[in-house]
């Protein structure tokens, strides 16, 4: 068993514990940097977007793992919980390239080295709300590492419309994961998180 899943492993009980509740990791760290991570020095924010929990749970997991900063990006306007509602006014604004204003920001986005972003595929791309984070902040000189949770549609174009909003930005291997409650897969979360550099 490699370092990364043994330390998967060993948090995933705490990793899962507020799934359902994504304003609750704004602006909060994690512990040190575990051994044998491959990000050990560096200054890693972990932001994403989530809706129901899923991303949430796999941003924490990746926090946990690397050793960075959490931070839930928020809408003004949240949006409707009711599926149809939701999935008719996400299609809605994504055709027309909407990007609702965000309620919070990154303190000192300045000091951070890489910045994973994550957030759920819907109707085929990104959420509105990581395409509002993303317009925000210059990412000059940073690592970006997407990730993405799925229903049953994989990554899709998330992938490449994020590279088309960031043309200039430097991307690690992005990644996408089944929308699950308790997170990713283990296994398959540090076998990518393994690759990343190298």
């Amino acid at each position: 068993m490699n370092k990364f899943t043994q330390l998967l492993g060993s948090g995933l009980l705490i990793t899962c514990a507020a799934c359902g509740n994504p304003s609750a990791d704004a602006g909060t760290s994690t512990a040190a940097q575990p051994a044998g991570n491959p990000f050990e020095g560096k200054k890693v924010l972990v932001a994403y977007y989530s809706h129901s929990g899923n991303t949430q749970a796999v941003a924490r997991q990746i926090a946990q793992t690397v050793g960075g900063d959490l931070f839930a990006i928020e809408t003004v306007q949240t949006y409707p919980d009711a599926y149809n509602q939701l999935t008719a006014q996400a299609q809605k604004e994504i055709r027309a390239g909407f990007m609702p204003e965000l309620k919070n920001t990154v303190p000192n986005m300045a000091q951070y080295e890489v910045v994973f972003i994550g957030s759920p595929n819907w109707w085929a791309t990104y959420a509105p709300a990581v395409k509002s984070f993303l317009a925000q902040y210059d990412f000059s000189g940073k690592q970006l590492v997407p990730f993405f949770t799925h229903g049953g549609g994989g990554m899709q174009n998330c992938e490449s419309d994020m590279h088309k909003q960031l043309p200039q930005a430097h991307f690690l291997q992005a990644a996408t994961f089944p929308g699950r409650s308790r997170g990713a897969d283990e296994k398959q979360l540090a076998n990518w998180l393994n690759k990343l550099l190298q």
